[in-house]
């Protein structure tokens, strides 16, 4: 943690030369105290309290203290703010290997409950476009805020043959492309992620470390989900085929690309990776002043110390 008026922090060299005044004061109290020899007499006059009490009241007071004073240095820390505008590419995968059910009811349609779930929890300025691939890729729905349009095209998506992943990275980056500028500012870039959904390895087109070359040119981080456990199959006249995901290709695209790898062999899996690629996406970190945090603390600390107070004050039954 850093503070705006880090110089204010000197103050809190006050605090032990209390600490240390308080209990000379205890220290010569109770040296007083014996010096009293009509201990009984003592008793009735000023009956004993609990120490306890009056050690809690300082040391509440201290706290607090200490607490105010950390406040008034004004401290800052790194806090997530919702970014105001991105442009998020969902890319899934629609190779007929997606129609294995190791994942309930099947692979697409439990990707697609999770991508409209994470498309409903991006922030509503966000630009979001959908792109599906197999033996080819396209661009379903351009950029947009308009999520129903992409709600439904997610509902809309279909199985096909073959599996294009370095086809689906450039289409992708094409997507970006058709991004609307910013009417308040217009020649400011908006940051931009692709977020790649497959279960299975390139069988035609450019390979993904090709696009995802293409992508670190263009800044743009890739967050890959390998979707499917390796059990997984699928099956065609007649004949089981399996159809294990290849973890290590869409690993090697993240890496390139600087975004994040992602597993999942559930449908809860993939709502827990999508929840966290949310958080990622939208939000940025920055320093922020946090003194109110450490006032409330304070505020906290002072309402012990006035409550331990009151108990030492009055005399319980």
């Amino acid at each position: 943690m850093e503070f705006l008026s880090p110089a204010r922090l000197w103050f809190l060299l006050l605090i032990p030369l209390v600490v240390a005044a308080y209990i000379y004061l205890q220290h010569r109290r109770a040296q007083y105290a014996l010096r009293f020899t009509n201990i009984a007499l003592l008793d009735r006059v000023a009956p004993r309290r609990p120490q306890w009490r009056r050690h809690v009241a300082v040391a509440l007071a201290l706290l607090a203290a200490a607490t105010c004073i950390v406040a008034f240095a004004q401290p800052k820390d790194e806090v997530k703010v919702p970014r105001e505008r991105a442009t998020i590419v969902v890319a899934i995968d629609v190779s007929l290997s997606m129609m294995a059910t190791d994942v309930d009811p099947n692979r697409l349609e439990a990707a697609k409950k999770s991508a409209k779930n994470f498309v409903n929890q991006l922030p509503s300025k966000f630009n979001v476009a959908l792109v599906n691939f197999a033996g080819t890729a396209s661009i379903i729905v351009p950029p947009t805020t308009d999520r129903a349009t992409v709600q439904r095209s997610i509902d809309g998506l279909e199985l096909a043959e073959s599996t294009a992943t370095g086809e689906g990275i450039f289409t992708s980056l094409q997507a970006l492309t058709q991004v609307p500028p910013d009417p308040e500012h217009p020649n400011d870039p908006a940051p931009a992620r692709i977020v790649l959904l497959s279960d299975g390895k390139r069988t035609v087109g450019r390979t993904a470390q090709e696009g995802a070359q293409a992508a670190k040119e263009k800044n743009t981080p890739i967050y890959t989900i390998t979707f499917g456990t390796d059990s997984g199959f699928i099956e065609m006249d007649g004949i089981r085929q399996r159809v294990p995901p290849d973890r290590a290709e869409l690993r090697s695209v993240a890496e390139i690309t600087g975004g994040e790898a992602y597993t999942a062999e559930s449908a809860g899996e993939l709502e827990d990776v999508y929840k966290d690629i949310g958080s990622s996406v939208g939000y940025d970190k920055v320093d922020k002043e946090v003194t109110s945090r450490f006032a409330g603390i304070a505020m906290l600390f002072t309402l012990g110390a006035a409550g331990a107070c009151v108990a030492m004050a009055t005399r319980f039954p």
